[in-house]
């Protein structure tokens, strides 16, 4: 395998050099690094030097850099595994270079989270995670990790796959990355709480290309039915901007209140609080001491997620006001106004043009359109 050396934080480790022109049988490569994904595992190393778990696995390592930085950075008991013979060789390689104790182990992902118990489990696979959120819900202890790539089909792009996965019906709508997020968290939400287990949302976001949960897990049919409440759909009306949210596992029949079109349900998924204000505000005061490349993204990642409303949708002002022709004011302004008009107002940390309000869509367009 030709390697190159890469440093992440404060460590150092071989990576693989990719060609996508190779190829290997089953079992034996090829082995991934994807140094785009530094800000995700950035946002991890921070998390995790603030919830000190007993035990990490790093259940899909590929090139095992998530887990080497979780155990020379954060200094946990780690696992890392892989069903790759050529991953799991590298990463025994690596583990060995920086002296690690970290575990390494070959196995099917879901065999060793059906057979062992870890305080913390992350699941970071290529593509979707559907098929291992399952054995991780019964794996994991206090916290559960989960990454998503499969972008299109979380958000309606790709709406057979996006109802084969989750379980869902997702809608391509202006707010989608927000939709893809919920989607994503109502699924895992339905697979833990089916073991009497409740969830409590700590840290997730949506970044370009990947949606990322970091979740809190609690034990008892009490917390599970706390759970399960916070799981409703978004109805959207097909003719105009108008949107509601509504409780429940099945939606009911609801007519747009502008236009009198019956609502489309888009769910199920989470419409309860994304993050942790504690577990946030304790991240800021963690990161100076955290070794990150990414740093001054996950500073403006938290700060504008700390401030932002839970509502399951967006309104995106450009929309907004395309639809009523009119050229609208920086979207700080806009903010500013709904606010001092009495409203709740934010934006969204996945979108430049999105607004989260309790304001009546009428009212919105009135600010936008300077009214």
């Amino acid at each position: 395998m030709d390697v190159v050396e890469v440093t992440e934080g404060k460590t150092r480790f071989f990576a693989p050099r990719q060609d996508p022109h190779l190829q290997f049988p089953p079992g034996s490569g090829p082995v991934f690094y994807n140094a785009r994904m530094e800000l995700n595992r950035d946002a991890t190393i921070l998390l995790l030097s603030v919830l000190r778990p007993e035990s990490y696995l790093d259940a899909m390592g590929a090139s095992g850099v998530r887990g080497l930085r979780v155990a020379c950075e954060v200094g946990i008991p780690v696992t890392i595994n892989d069903w790759s013979q050529r991953a799991v060789d590298l990463i025994q390689q690596n583990v060995e270079a920086l002296g690690l104790a970290a575990e390494v182990t070959r196995s099917d992902a879901n065999a060793l989270m059906s057979e062992r118990k870890f305080d913390a489990v992350d699941l970071d696979p290529f593509g979707t995670p559907a098929p291992f959120v399952d054995s991780s819900a019964r794996s994991a202890g206090r916290y559960l990790f989960v990454t998503a790539t499969d972008t299109a089909p979380l958000c309606g792009a790709h709406l057979k796959a996006g109802m084969r996965r989750y379980f869902s019906r997702p809608r391509n709508t202006e707010y989608h990355a927000e939709v893809g997020l919920r989607t994503l968290l109502g699924f895992v939400v339905r697979e833990v709480i089916k073991y009497d287990r409740g969830v409590e949302p700590l840290f997730c976001y949506a970044h370009e290309h990947f949606h990322r949960l970091h979740l809190g897990l609690r034990e008892g049919a009490a917390a599970a039915d706390r759970t399960l409440s916070r799981i409703g759909y978004v109805m959207q009306c097909p003719h105009c901007l108008y949107r509601t949210e509504q409780a429940g596992m099945l939606p009911e029949p609801e007519e747009c209140a502008l236009c009198g079109a019956d609502l489309v349900p888009v769910g199920p998924l989470w419409t309860g609080g994304i993050n942790d204000d504690r577990t946030l505000s304790a991240m800021q005061e963690a990161l100076a001491g955290v070794t990150t490349g990414t740093g001054p993204r996950i500073a403006r990642l938290l700060d504008t997620c700390r401030q932002e409303l839970d509502t399951s949708s967006h309104y995106d002002y450009h929309v907004i006001a395309k639809s009523l022709r009119v050229s609208p004011g920086g979207i700080g302004t806009v903010v500013g106004r709904l606010v001092a008009l009495g409203y709740r107002a934010s934006r969204a940390h996945y979108s430049g043009t999105a607004i989260k309000t309790d304001a009546p869509l009428p009212v919105i367009e009135d600010v936008i359109s300077g009214g």
